[in-house]
């Protein structure tokens, strides 16, 4: 653009004072004529470099998810191909199932033999309760019993005297006196045996734990055991469950799974330092990399576009969505240490400005790594961002040239 604009003046610089001779053609004039494309291009480019900053360093970067399995094993299956696009939920390899499928069937049966002891428990616990009911009962029984044996003991023995005092007269029967001394022996030998069930049963009913019966505690306390070790069987259930379920490892996003070396016959891990594979997601973003004094204008939103060697000829339209403003260079490592500087100051990094792509272009696949050159369009002097356009496009036409001789 710069030397269409240059090629423009010197025509007219030519048509003035060459061709048409309307001004002298000086010393002074020509040298004015030299000093003014460059002040002109010179300020036009700096006033460019703020309003239409450029980055000749716009990279593309997509999410990579090491793929480690939750389980360790022998692979049975790979039917991921790589460098074929995938989608969310699609199985990538598969672990012999066998050693988890026998944790799950005996973990399931623990857990049924502890669901039949809680069950055994719980029915202990109405057994023992309704004991506890049937001994109230019996000594309410047995306290009645003793109630209404000691007023007839009482009658009788009033019965004895009685006829003893009529015996000692001469005027009683001896056989009334024998059977009414009977009756009272009778009576006492049943108060005696209702007194001791009476006491037999208050003795069991006085046994409490924290206010209940102690075969109600015992039957509580068995319970309580037997419901632990039921959740605990069914934790167990499902963690085995869980880890059968690991050994399918499943896409976690639309992606490349790349570089695939596993093979069936393998054995993987699970340790952070033996992935089984990498993945690559299609979610990607753009990033534009700037001085740090070309952002004092630029904000969220607005225009901008880049384009990638990958797409000679092709620019991408996008739009500002956010400036990190953080680098490496403004952050201090935790260390008992002081910082280091260096023997030279260190030069100023630059910051990245994330672009989200627009339109149309947002369906074009753009690959992990691709780079190229950008341009952010601000709201300051909107007519010159022709020119920083025109550039942009002139150097993605460039792109076609493979300037190589091999």
């Amino acid at each position: 653009m710069e030397a269409l604009l240059l090629a423009i003046y010197a025509f007219f610089v030519w048509l003035i004072f060459i061709k048409l001779k309307w001004l002298p053609w000086t010393t002074t004039s020509q040298v004015i004529v030299v000093i003014i494309p460059v002040v002109a291009m010179a300020a036009l480019i700096l006033t460019l470099n703020v309003v239409a900053p450029s980055s000749n360093d716009v990279r593309v970067f997509k999410y990579t998810v090491q793929i480690l399995p939750q389980v360790r094993g022998r692979v049975v299956e790979v039917p991921v191909e790589p460098n074929r696009l995938v989608k969310k939920g699609q199985l990538l390899l598969r672990i012999d199932p066998t050693p988890y499928q026998n944790d799950l069937n005996v973990a399931k049966a623990r857990l049924a033999a502890s669901e039949a002891a809680l069950a055994q428990a719980s029915a202990n616990v109405v057994d023992a309760s309704a004991s506890g009911k049937q001994l109230q009962e019996q000594l309410r029984q047995a306290s009645a019993q003793v109630r209404s044996l000691q007023p007839r003991l009482d009658l009788a023995r009033l019965r004895v005297r009685q006829n003893r005092e009529l015996v000692a007269t001469g005027a009683g029967d001896r056989f009334a006196l024998e059977q009414a001394e009977a009756n009272v022996t009778d009576l006492e030998a049943q108060l005696a045996a209702a007194t001791a069930s009476e006491a037999q049963v208050a003795s069991k009913l006085a046994g409490r734990v924290d206010g209940e019966l102690a075969s109600v505690a015992a039957a509580k306390a068995q319970l309580a055991t037997t419901k632990a070790n039921a959740d605990s069987a069914r934790a167990d259930v499902a963690n085995a469950q869980w880890n059968l379920d690991q050994t399918s490892v499943y896409a976690p996003a639309d992606g490349w799974a790349i570089n695939v070396q596993l093979r069936p016959g393998s054995y993987v891990v699970s340790m952070p330092l033996a992935p089984a594979m990498s993945f690559v997601e299609q979610e990607l973003q753009v990033i534009a990399l700037y001085g740090q004094n070309e952002l004092v204008w630029v904000k969220p939103g607005d225009d901008a576009e880049f384009a990638l060697n990958t797409h000679p000829g092709r620019v991408l339209k996008a739009k500002v969505d956010s400036i990190v403003w953080a680098q490496g260079q403004g952050q201090l490592v935790q260390s008992g240490t002081l910082p280091q500087t260096g023997a030279y100051p260190q030069a100023p990094g630059r910051f990245p400005v994330k672009l989200e792509v627009e339109g149309a272009d947002r369906e074009l696949f753009l690959a992990a790594g691709a780079s190229g050159q950008g341009a952010i369009y601000t709201d300051h002097l909107a007519a010159i961002h022709i020119i920083r356009m025109v550039i942009l496009r002139v150097g993605a036409i460039t792109d076609y040239l493979v300037l190589k001789l091999h």
